[in-house]
């Protein structure tokens, strides 16, 4: 691992999505998700984290250092106990060790070996106690530039699922849940104090995330989820750890507009991005892709 990040950045990344459901709410019949004030469409940070990680654990492939602790089929207890099993430290139900040291050595463990816990942080307080770490990375919720119209497509299925089902119907029926199009647009922070003082986030690790970022899409192709692209990465370097200018004041810098309002959007190229490269205060450096 090389040593932890001295720099504050944030970023702006914009995706799109073309007939599919980008996130679904369960408690409305897994509907794409929306702002019901606005009718902006939203995608949870928890969602693109998933994608994140999903991501990192196929390029990487169990690589030390680069394990995933939230992932399908994780039991979390069994997680942990990899840190008291590695450090000889018997486990008390629910609670750290007496022992300072050894507390900050297990949560330490946790952080050097897996990739998310280190990104984002991770509350590791269940019955084999790690201890937990806010993380330096952090996601808002994503939200489309437009309202999206959410639409419900009813599809056949030409078989059956039981032979008392073929007595009286030849096929199925069911529904999928899409938009037509829709730009979002997600803004994400990166803070050096965080990694530097408590999970060791790298500039391997930051490498990492911006090509996570760039390239999550790709390998997350569902039926569902339609056509998901990321479209434009723009990131914010500070020259300092403690920043050089407020995050909201390098966000407004990034304007997305709809080329032609009386029309809906259906591609990407019906919006401008513009970046106000003039605007960018001293001591902060943009990188867009």
């Amino acid at each position: 691992m090389t040593e932890a990040i001295k720099n504050r950045y944030e970023f702006v990344l914009l995706f799109d999505v073309e007939n599919g459901n980008p996130n679904g709410d369960p408690d409305a019949g897994n509907m794409p998700r929306i702002d019901a004030e606005t009718g902006h469409g939203l995608v949870t940070d928890v969602c693109l984290k998933r994608k994140i990680r999903n991501y990192v654990e196929i390029l990487k492939d169990g690589a030390p250092g680069y394990d995933i602790y939230v992932r399908e089929g994780a039991v979390l207890n069994i997680q942990h106990r990899k840190a008291y099993d590695k450090l000889g430290i018997k486990p008390e139900p629910k609670k750290l060790p007496k022992k300072e040291e050894e507390a900050r050595q297990l949560t330490e463990f946790m952080c050097q070996n897996f990739f998310d816990i280190r990104t984002f942080g991770a509350v590791m307080t269940t019955e084999v106690n790690c201890g937990q770490v806010r993380g330096p990375v952090q996601l808002n919720f994503a939200r489309s530039i437009d309202p999206i119209v959410q639409q419900e497509v009813t599809i056949t299925r030409m078989a059956v699922t039981s032979e008392k089902d073929a007595e009286k119907k030849d096929r199925e029926m069911g529904r999928k849940h899409i938009i037509p199009y829709g730009l979002y647009r997600v803004e994400g922070f990166v803070s050096a104090n965080l990694a530097q003082k408590t999970t060791g986030f790298s500039t391997e690790d930051l490498y990492l995330l911006w090509d996570a970022l760039n390239n999550m899409f790709d390998h997350d192709h569902s039926a569902a989820r339609g056509k998901m692209c990321a479209r434009k990465l723009i990131v914010f370097e500070h020259e300092s750890s403690m920043g050089n200018a407020p995050a909201h004041k390098l966000f407004d810098l990034v304007k997305v507009v709809r080329k032609d309002p009386s029309q809906p959007a259906r591609s990407y190229s019906d919006y401008e991005i513009s970046i106000d490269t003039a605007g960018v205060p001293v001591g902060v450096k943009m990188i867009a892709d």
